[in-house]
C-alpha cells in the first residue's frame, strides 16, 4: 500500500486559527510526528492516531522517521510544525530526505504541504498593523545557519528600511544573538523606532509588549517569542504599531479620501520614486496632490502638518520613552457631549487590550513619547494648473516671475497641451501658493479627473462675442470633478483654429448662434471628432444645455468612464442620439506599435 506524507502548519496554537485542511489532514492520518510541545497544542484533535514526539533540535530525524512510515509502512503521517510549515518549519527537511532518496513527484510517495499562518501574520495582527509594506523574517537561530550570515541580513534589512520580524530570537543558550542583532539596528533606526514583542501568541499564556528598539531587551524574550521592529516610518498609536502604507507621497493622511484612484497610482507621474520614473529621469519630490488641498486647511491640520520634535536628553541625544500619548492629543478637539467615531474605537481598543494582557512600556521618562502618528508627517506636494485665463493666452513676465518664485529650487512647472501648466511645490499652506498667483491675476484649476473649459484666443479678443459664453461655463462648470479628466472645447468663429470639436464636448460659436459637438474620441490611432448634434443653438440656451450634459455624466458614469464611451452606453443626452462614427480600418505601423 502507498502511503502518503502530510507537513501541516497549524498556525499560531490556538483552534479557531487552524485550517479546515489541517484539521482534515490531521483527522485522517496514521502517525502524528512532531516537536512534542507542538503535539500537546493539537491533543484534542487526536483521536487514535500513532504519535512520534522528539525534541527541539531532532528535526532531521523527525523527517527521517517521517519519509520511512510513508514509504516503507504505507501509512498517512503528518508532521506538524506550528506556524506555517514553509516558513522555519518542516517542509524543507522533508524534502531534502526525499531528495536523498531519489524520490519523484510522479512515481514517489504522495506529499502535500498545507499552509498555515505563520508568526509574522499572527503577531502583527495583535500588535496592529506593523507589517504594511515591506517586511522580512529573520531567524536568530545559529544551529542550522552561520552567524555571520544572520548578520549580514540583519545589516542589509536594516539598511534596506524593512519591517523585520526575529524568529528564535533568544534560546537558553543563545543569548548574545538578540542583543547584537539590536547593536545592528541602531546603527540604521532610532532608538525610538516601535518593536513589538508578542510571546506565545493566541495561546492561553499569551504576553504582548510595546517597546522600543533601545528598551526592547529589558523585556522577555524567548523561544517562543517574536519580535517585530518597525521601518523608519512605523508609529504608535493608543498601544498599536502602525505602518503606513506609503513613505510620503502615495496618501496624503490628512484627507478622508486617497488622492490618486487606484488606475492612478499605477501612473508613472504619480509614483516618482518607482524604478520606472527614475529610469526616465524624473525627480522623487513629485506627487499627485489631493483635490482637498484647494481649500483653506483647518487651523490643527496645519498644525498636524509641523513636524513633532525628537525629545532630547541632557547630552542632545534622542530618548526612547514609552509613556503614551494621551486621547485628547491623538483625537480632533470635539464637545464633550459629541464623541467621535474614533473616541469609541480608541476606548474600544484599550478595553481589549486590559483584557488580553497587552503591556504598554511606561518605565522611562514620563514626558517623551514612543514615536506617536504626529511625528510621521507625510510631505504635501500641493499641484494645481496654472493659466492666464480662459480666452488670454499670454502670460506676462512678471506673471512668470511670480510662478517662478512660488516653486523654488525644489518645485516644478510642467507645460501642457492644454493651454495650462502645472505646478507642483512641496507646502503644507496651499494658501500662501494660490494666493500669490492669484494676486498675479492667473487663473488656477484643480487637476486629474475634473472638468476643464479649453478656448480658443477669440483672434487676440478680436472675435470676442463668444467670450462671456466661455467664461461662464468656466465659472459654473471649471474643475468640477468628474468620472475621468473631462474637457469642453471652445471656438469663437466656424474655423474652429483651436480644434473645439476634437474635445469631448465641442462647441463653435458661428453667425451668432452655437453649434454642438458631442463624443469626440480624444486618444488613440482610430480617434476621431465629436458628433455634430445641434446647430444654431441660441445664445442664452447653450450654458444650460451643457450644463445639464455635464451634470448627468458626472452622476451616471461608471468610474473612469470617459465621456465618448458614456454616451454611446447611455445612447441619448438632451435628445441628442449617439450615432457610430465613420470607421476605417487601420493598417499596423510599420513600427510594430
Amino acid at each position: 500500500m502507498k502511503g502518503k506524507l502530510f507537513v501541516i502548519g497549524f498556525g499560531p496554537g490556538s483552534f479557531e486559527h487552524i485550517t479546515k485542511r489541517a484539521r482534515e489532514a490531521i483527522e485522517e492520518s496514521d502517525v502524528i510526528i512532531g516537536y512534542s510541545t507542538y503535539v500537546d497544542l493539537i491533543r484534542d484533535l487526536l483521536t487514535d492516531q500513532e504519535i512520534v514526539s522528539t525534541g527541539m533540535t531532532e528535526e532531521v530525524t523527525r523527517a527521517r522517521e517521517a519519509v520511512r512510515q510513508a514509504e516503507e509502512e504505507g501509512k498517512k503521517v503528518a508532521v506538524i510544525s506550528s506556524g506555517d510549515a514553509g516558513v522555519y518549519g518542516m517542509a524543507g527537511l522533508v524534502y531534502e530526505v526525499l531528495v536523498e532518496k531519489g524520490w519523484k513527484q510522479a512515481t514517489g510517495v504522495e506529499l502535500e504541504v498545507i499552509p498555515g499562518i505563520s508568526a509574522i501574520n499572527s503577531c502583527g495582527a495583535i500588535l496592529g498593523a506593523p507589517i504594511m509594506h515591506d517586511a522580512c523574517t529573520i531567524s536568530l537561530s545559529d544551529h542550522l545557519t552561520p552567524w555571520d550570515l544572520i548578520a549580514r541580513r540583519i545589516d542589509a534589512a536594516g539598511m534596506a528600511d524593512f519591517v523585520i520580524a526575529l524568529y528564535n530570537p533568544r534560546s537558553g543558550r543563545r543569548t548574545r544573538q538578540i542583543v547584537e542583532a539590536q547593536r545592528i539596528l541602531l546603527q540604521y533606526r532610532s532608538p525610538d523606532t516601535p518593536v513589538g514583542i508578542v510571546k506565545s501568541a493566541y495561546r492561553d499564556r499569551e504576553h504582548v509588549v510595546v517597546t522600543t528598539l533601545a528598551q526592547m531587551l529589558e523585556h522577555d524574550i524567548g523561544m517562543l517569542t517574536t519580535v517585530i521592529i518597525g521601518n523608519s516610518s512605523t508609529f504608535v498609536y493608543d498601544g498599536k504599531m502602525i505602518t503606513p502604507r506609503g513613505y510620503q507621497r502615495k496618501y496624503t493622511l490628512s484627507s478622508d479620501e486617497q488622492p490618486l484612484k487606484p488606475h492612478q497610482r499605477l501612473r508613472v507621474e504619480n509614483e516618482p520614486w518607482s524604478l520606472e520614473a527614475a529610469e526616465s529621469g524624473e525627480k522623487a519630490e513629485i506627487q499627485q496632490a489631493p483635490q482637498a488641498m484647494y481649500s483653506t486647511p483647518a487651523p490643527a491640520a496645519k498644525e498636524s502638518a509641523a513636524a513633532q520634535p525628537v525629545p532630547t536628553s541632557a547630552a542632545g541625544t534622542a530618548v526612547a520613552t514609552l509613556a503614551m500619548p494621551t486621547a485628547e492629543a491623538q483625537t480632533p478637539t470635539v464637545q464633550e457631549h459629541s464623541p467621535t467615531p474614533l473616541d469609541w474605537a480608541t476606548q474600544a481598543l484599550r478595553m481589549v487590550d486590559e483584557a488580553n494582557g497587552v503591556v504598554v512600556d511606561t518605565t522611562a521618562s514620563s514626558g517623551a513619547a514612543i514615536r506617536s502618528v504626529e511625528s510621521f508627517v507625510p510631505e504635501m506636494i500641493f499641484e494645481c494648473a496654472v493659466s492666464p485665463g480662459v480666452a488670454n493666452k499670454k502670460i506676462t513676465p512678471q506673471q512668470m516671475m511670480v510662478l517662478a518664485e512660488v516653486a523654488g529650487e525644489k518645485g516644478e512647472i510642467e507645460y501642457t497641451p492644454h493651454h495650462q501648466m502645472i505646478l507642483r511645490v512641496s507646502t503644507a499652506d496651499p494658501e500662501s501658493v494660490t494666493g500669490r498667483l492669484r494676486e498675479a491675476g492667473l487663473t488656477l484649476s484643480p487637476t486629474g479627473d475634473v472638468l476643464q473649459v479649453k478656448a480658443c484666443d477669440f483672434c487676440d479678443g478680436e472675435k470676442k462675442d463668444g467670450i462671456p459664453y466661455a467664461e461662464e461655463l468656466q465659472r459654473i462648470l471649471g474643475g468640477k470633478q468628474m468620472p475621468k479628466e473631462t474637457r469642453i472645447g471652445f471656438n469663437g468663429c466656424g474655423m474652429a483654429c483651436y480644434q473645439a470639436v476634437t474635445e469631448d464636448i465641442g462647441i463653435v460659436f458661428r453667425k451668432g448662434k452655437f453649434d454642438l459637438f458631442l463624443g469626440a474620441k480624444t486618444v488613440g490611432r482610430n480617434a476621431h471628432s465629436g458628433i455634430p448634434v445641434a446647430e444654431g443653438i441660441p445664445k442664452e440656451e447653450i450654458v444650460p444645455l451643457v450644463e445639464r450634459i455635464v451634470t448627468r455624466f458626472a452622476k451616471e458614469a461608471f468610474p473612469n468612464e470617459r465621456f465618448h464611451k458614456f454616451f454611446q452606453r447611455v445612447g441619448e443626452l438632451e435628445g441628442f442620439a449617439w450615432r457610430e462614427p465613420a470607421k476605417f480600418e487601420i493598417e499596423n505601423a510599420a513600427c510594430g506599435d
